[in-house]
């Protein structure tokens, strides 16, 4: 986007202004998008299998009956290597996300008080030329 001009000014606010909503609506979709992720594992031996949502949170866990022949100790091992597994993987899911909304939602340096005195001076030496 191009620094305004005493020509533009009036085109510029409306572009930046439209602008600021396409990303606003664009994080609004990658919110939603981060919510519906789901991060999935399953153990080597598929025994066990367990998903999380794009907070981190558990939404399923299958232990398939032949896995509690592991033992209480080693169950509960394997348990929380899945539920982990699954908790990385929503969190990998969701970071691409964050990361490509934050990459497009870039709005250009705000105008300082600098470009304001400037613009009134300006116009001010053209009231009186």
């Amino acid at each position: 986007m191009r620094s305004p001009t005493p020509e533009n000014d009036a085109e510029y606010l409306i572009d930046y202004s439209t602008q600021g909503r396409r990303i606003i609506r664009d994080l609004r979709a990658a919110q939603a998008a981060i919510q519906r992720v789901e991060g999935l594992a399953r153990s080597k031996d598929g025994l066990l299998e367990a998903a999380a949502d794009g907070q981190g949170g558990l939404t399923r866990l299958h232990i398939d009956p032949r896995a509690l022949r592991l033992g209480r100790s080693a169950l509960g091992h394997e348990v929380a290597a899945v539920l982990r597994a699954a908790q990385e993987d929503a969190a990998g899911k969701a970071q691409e996300i964050a990361d490509a909304a934050e990459s497009a939602a870039a709005l250009p340096e705000p105008l300082d008080e600098t470009f304001v005195r400037h613009r009134v001076e300006q116009v001010a030496r053209d009231l009186f030329s």
